[in-house]
């Protein structure tokens, strides 16, 4: 029988809409894996997805969570106890051409935390060492857990070779879209224009200082094309994942401008590809992050922007069915961290958003 200490409260996946808050064992670090402490883990887009069922490799039982911040426990060759954290959750093979050519975050055989193995949402989590980022000075454990989206955004960036003062036109105001229009902001984008039709996270983008294309408000190419002089943006975002977009990507990106695909479609989508040839548009895919991009993402937490912004509801682990629940229900939501590893008295649970003006 297992002592109470030996155990921790765990957010498992079972199948399809089904998952519950246990008990389950505390996980023992292997050789060259550390064991950390969760603190704040956040429900993911792909969280959703296997959530519904709909993620091709994820099978129950499985605690879920890849975005996460915690304290060290053991296990670190170079990193003290007790040291704030967050990890790449990337688990990669090491052997392909990819891997062998610094690039195994395009692994052949790809796995993550939390989707192949258990993950964050629980009390404690283990992970490699070599993905194990410790958070910067002055950046807090709950800012901490927005790393790893934030390294999204920011691979998303580096990987169009964004020219700092060009035009960025971002679909789609979800976690990652906001969180790629923050790092094209703070690495010097002119303009950035974000197209959502979620009035919530419209509102939010506003607020947050971007313009903004609601397409409730008349035709959306029409709009870009009046908002960027009729050439279209130099670079196009599509975080939404959602055909109508696909579909008039080369129509709002501008003559040799460039065309990024963020969001996974689910099946093949529509996109003018004479138009790809007749305007010389480079059509690029970004999946995920390097070591450097969550390095520079850690980095970016320390700029005087209002990160806060992006964190619309903190719940308990007990709580965490009505993270699912409002996230699918398209409620006034953007990320939603789950709060796990604090004392009782420190905690300040929060059902409902925030204000998007809040301070």
């Amino acid at each position: 029988m297992m002592s109470h200490l030996e155990k921790m409260a765990s957010a498992v996946y079972y199948g399809a809409r089904q998952i519950q808050v246990e008990e389950r064992p505390k996980p023992t670090p292997p050789e060259g894996w550390a064991l950390v402490k969760v603190s704040y883990s956040g429900i993911c887009g792909t969280d959703l997805n296997i959530y519904v069922g709909a993620h091709p490799r994820a099978r129950g039982p499985l605690v879920l969570g890849h975005e996460l911040s915690g304290t060290l426990v053991e296990g670190h060759p170079s990193l003290k106890a007790g040291t704030p954290v967050t990890i790449r959750p990337l688990l990669f093979c090491g052997k392909c051409e990819p891997c062998q050519t610094g690039m195994s975050h395009v692994c052949k055989d790809l796995k993550l935390v939390g989707i192949d193995c258990d993950g964050a949402m629980a009390e404690y989590v283990v992970a490699p060492v070599e993905t194990i980022h410790a958070l910067p000075d002055g950046v807090s454990l709950r800012l901490g857990a927005l790393i790893e989206p934030l390294a999204v955004g920011v691979h998303v960036v580096r990987q169009s070779e964004f020219t700092p003062g060009d035009t960025a036109l971002v679909f789609g105001a979800g976690p990652i879209g906001m969180c790629v229009a923050v790092s094209l902001q703070l690495l010097g984008a002119g303009r950035v224009i974000v197209v959502e039709t979620n009035r919530f996270r419209l509102q939010m983008a506003k607020e947050m200082g971007f313009e903004t294309i609601d397409p409730e408000e008349g035709d959306v190419v029409e709009q870009i094309l009046y908002k960027t002089e009729g050439n279209g943006a130099d670079y196009s975002f599509d975080c939404a994942g959602h055909p109508s977009v696909s579909e008039i990507l080369t129509q709002v990106t501008r003559v040799r401008g460039t065309v990024v695909i963020v969001a996974a479609y689910k099946k093949a989508a529509p996109i003018d590809l004479l138009q790809v040839m007749f305007k010389e548009i480079t059509l690029k895919g970004a999946r995920v992050y390097t070591p450097k991009d969550f390095d520079i993402a850690a980095e970016l937490l320390k700029k005087p922007f209002d990160f806060e912004k992006l964190i619309t509801h903190v719940l308990p682990i007990d709580d965490i069915q009505t993270g699912f629940d409002l996230l699918l229900s398209g409620g006034n939501a953007v990320k939603v961290l789950v709060e796990i590893g604090l004392e009782k008295n420190d905690k300040n649970y929060s059902t409902e958003a925030v204000s998007v003006d809040h301070v």
